[in-house]
Parts: structure tokens; sequence; C-alpha cells
């Protein structure tokens, strides 16, 4: 007789195919249960360790089989195409499509409830919570809110996504981009002349994936009419820290809350 169904556990091995989800799940304690990982995946260290299944648009069918996972996570309407094969290759797979800073809360609650650490997801949010709070309270005693630029991508120019205008807004920052919002890259697609016009106090940037060069953006045409670039302030943090909607937007938030400090000093 087939007892199969008499012992029932939580997802045990677990594939994720962006890099917030490996995030989400080594700070719940998970990080064993995870057995295939981005290309992109490089946080904590111990995830670079991981199989590699694909980069960020594709993914390798035959390596995901390979390690027999319970459950695929993946992200977003940019891997509508690779969910759809693991689908129909017959992968069990989660599609989460956070896009603030309240989904990247809710997104960090369903995925600990679908790996049966509830608790762990709930102290977690509480803890992420507390901390933007802690930053939102400071930020309120500073003397103003600057006027920051965020930039993406360089080449066409691209402001930031909607958590990131929030996390500007906890920190103690004013978006000037405030009205420039979408999900998809080209949807944020902005002329330099326009950043001119909207004058920045302080510029910061983070390419996704790429170093950012300072000289590009401080040598462009009639950018030295912008506040930010006569006062040198302008200011890099790593996409690691901002592009990724999990946990890690904390270390960008405290960054961008820091930055803000220090142009009052």
């Amino acid at each position: 007789m087939n007892t199969d169904w008499h012992h029932i556990e939580y997802p045990a091995r677990i594939v994720c195919t962006t890099t917030e989800s490996v995030d989400i799940l080594y700070r719940l304690g998970l990080g064993d249960k995870i057995v295939g990982v981005s290309g992109f995946a490089t946080e904590p260290p111990e995830a670079r360790q991981k199989q590699k299944i694909g980069t960020y648009t594709t993914v390798n069918l035959e390596k995901i089989s390979a390690v027999h996972p319970d459950l695929v996570v993946a992200f977003s309407d940019v891997q509508a195409s690779i969910t759809r094969d693991l689908v129909q290759a017959g992968f069990t797979v989660f599609t989460m499509n956070q896009r603030s800073v309240r989904g990247i809360l809710e997104a960090t609650l369903m995925l600990g409830s679908l790996v049966g650490a509830v608790d762990a997801a709930r102290q977690l949010v509480d803890e992420m919570q507390n901390a933007m709070e802690a930053i939102q309270e400071s930020a309120v005693r500073l003397p103003r809110r600057p006027r920051v630029y965020f930039e993406e991508w360089h080449d066409p120019l691209i402001s930031g996504i909607g958590w990131v205008g929030e996390l500007i807004e906890i920190a103690g920052g004013e978006d000037i981009f405030p009205d420039v919002k979408g999900n998809r890259a080209k949807e944020r697609i902005i002329s330099a002349d326009e950043v001119v016009r909207r004058n920045p106090d302080m510029i910061i940037a983070s390419w996704c994936g790429k170093k950012v060069d300072m000289q590009n953006i401080l040598n462009r045409p009639n950018w030295d009419k912008i506040e930010a670039i006569k006062n040198q302030r302008v200011y890099e943090i790593k996409s690691a820290h901002l592009l990724q909607p999990g946990p890690a937007i904390l270390e960008g938030l405290r960054q961008i809350h820091q930055i803000i400090q220090q142009g009052f000093a």
C-alpha cells in the first residue's frame, strides 16, 4: 500500500531564480534548504556555493531538474516566460511581484508561510518595520528635506522604481521624480535636461549590477548647473542594497539616511 501521503513536510529543496528570495530565506534560517540560485546571488557569501541555475532572464531547466526542487521561487513579469516554462515542465512555482516597501514586507510573510517559517517571517518583518520607523523618526529632526535624484541606469537615464522613492522619503529626502514611477524600466526613462530643470540637492546612483562611473555623471552637458554637482553631493550605493526587493533594502535605507545627514553636517 502506498503511504507517501502519510508524511508531508514543508518544501525542503528550494530553487530561487532571483536574489531577494535567497536573502529572505537565509534571514529566516532556511539557507540550507536552497539548492539552486541565480548567478547574481552573492549575499550572504554562502549563497555563492549553491548550484547556479541561470541569470535574471533565463534559467537552465536541466540544472533545475537535477537538484529536484519541491518549490521554485521566481519574481515579476520579467520572469513570466521563465515561470511559464517551469510550470509546463511540472515544477511548483511561487512568483512574487513586490513593487513597494509594503509589498516587500508582504512578500516576506508569504514566502515564510510557504516554507513553514511563519513566526520567523513575522519576526523579520517586525524588525524591518522597527528599523524603518527609527530612521523615519530620525529624519523628522532634519532641518529640511533635500531634493534627491536617484539614477538606476545611465543610458538611457532611468529613475528609481517605486520602493526606492519610498526609501528616499523615509530617510528624510524628497524624490524629485515622484511622478515617474513604473514597474518596467522603460516607463521610468527621463531626460538629462529634466534633471537639470528639477535641480536636485543630491544625486544618488545605483546602476543595476554595474559600478557607477562618477565622471560620466559629473561631466554631462549642463549638469554643472545642478546644486548636487556644484556642492559635490553625488553618491553611489550598491545595487544589491537598493534594487533587490527584499530585506537588503534596509542597508540601502541606512545609507541614504546617512548621506542626507552628512549633507547637513
